[in-house]
């Protein structure tokens, strides 16, 4: 159980759309924290799960009615809006926040919302193209300029044959997600006042107009790096290769599509407090500078195409003489031998911690939710962490870094 939500309750907003069937799993993750949970369903929500269901995982009942005579004789639903510690919204679907954005109040759902003074947490899920659509990203801006948090949406495989952005974030996202908002609120900022520069991603060298190279990372884990820095108090500049993920709230990014290109701009970036390097640098690039051409295939087999080494990102900053970070974290993603080849990379770069962790197929950290990572210090000690989503990785290692600066 963790200290944030022991014995705090929460107002679970739960909105109609097929990733309904995961808020009940969320109402268990929040019970198994310490929370209480009163459910609220829409009556979309009621198509896909049951307020039976609903109010026997949460342990007491779900309310549906906003003209409920037995709640109502006692302004049910302004006492929903006041007697909990945080309002959850999951899913949120694009007719929710709609009408969230918009200040409606035609249900009981949307009436708690605009009578709520708590803070607010809203978990997106819809379909991808819905998600892009201007209108969902002008209401997704007025939410955030009143406020409101967000986590997700994750990208991944629609109930219909689609795939991107879009599916709601895991129930243990949610709750590390509320974990942050509420330890915020408390004052837990410990990184206020502070810069920190994070790369995420991987970077893609052109070979042609059409082809690059290019590795495997989704920016998952330094996206949520750059978030949790932000909800501790700091302010933020991700520097990020190309990535299909939403910009993480409250961060300030620069899009970059070369390792030369991440290089200039993460100089650029500095002074900074904390830099971290969660990016996947192409370490080669062609020798030959990409045309406005496409190769062609002559019939005589692969053309020759030398390669030169990219600039070093982390070694360079960590060795600069003027203007270093105080503290310079480097990741070593590694597919045997994860320590070994951590603790000399820490060697070799000049950095202050290495982040460790085996990105071999048959574990699924490259593009996936979770990860299992060692932390290296210069004088070789180790510190390993159980599989975690990789959200929560980022907020422990946040806490960490902050500590390590705090002296």
């Amino acid at each position: 159980m963790t200290e944030t939500l022991a014995q705090r309750r929460v107002l679970l907003v739960i909105g109609g759309g097929i990733a309904a069937y995961k808020a009940l799993d969320l109402i268990r993750r929040l019970r198994e924290r310490g929370a209480s949970v009163c459910p609220v369903l829409t009556a979309g929500a009621q198509e896909f799960v049951t307020p039976l269901a609903a109010a026997a995982l949460a342990g007491e009942r779900a309310h549906t009615d906003l003209f409920d005579r037995a709640s109502e004789a006692e302004i049910g639903h302004i006492k929903l809006a006041r007697q909990a510690d945080a309002v959850v919204v999951a899913p949120a679907t694009a007719n929710l926040m709609a009408r969230m954005a918009g200040g409606h109040a035609a249900d009981l759902a949307t009436t708690v919302l605009l009578a709520t003074t708590l803070p607010i947490l809203i978990a997106p899920a819809m379909n991808v193209q819905m998600w892009a659509h201007p209108a969902t990203r002008r209401n997704r801006a007025v939410l955030e300029g009143d406020g409101v948090r967000i986590v997700g949406p994750n990208a991944g495989r629609m109930a219909e044959p689609e795939s991107g952005p879009g599916r709601m974030a895991e129930p243990n996202e949610i709750a590390d997600a509320l974990e942050r908002m509420l330890g915020q609120q408390a004052g837990e900022r410990p990184l206020a006042g502070r810069r920190v520069l994070v790369t995420s991603g991987p970077t893609h060298e052109p070979i042609d107009p059409v082809r690059y190279i290019a590795n495997r990372s989704s920016g998952r884990q330094g996206h949520a790096i750059a978030a949790a820095a932000a909800a501790a108090g700091a302010t933020v500049t991700l520097v990020s290769g190309p990535v299909a993920l939403p910009d993480p709230p409250g961060v300030a990014v620069v899009r970059v599509e070369t390792a030369r290109q991440m290089l200039e701009a993460v100089e650029a970036a500095l002074p900074a407090d904390i830099a971290v390097f969660a990016a996947a640098v192409a370490d080669w690039r062609p020798e030959q500078e990409a045309g406005s051409k496409k190769i062609k295939k002559d019939g005589t087999g692969p053309a020759p195409m030398p390669l030169v080494e990219n600039p070093d990102i982390l070694a360079t900053i960590a060795r600069l003489p003027m203007g270093r970070p105080p503290l310079v974290v480097g990741f070593a993603a590694e597919t045997d031998t994860v320590v070994e080849h951590a603790r000399a990379k820490i060697a070799r770069k000049g950095c202050d911690l290495i982040v460790a962790n085996d990105v071999s197929a048959e574990g699924g950290v490259m593009g996936g939710a979770d990860n299992t990572v060692h932390l290296i210090r210069r004088d070789g000690a180790v510190e390993t962490w159980p599989r975690l989503g990789k959200d929560e990785v980022a907020r422990r290692l946040v806490a960490h870094v902050a500590g390590l600066l705090a002296g």
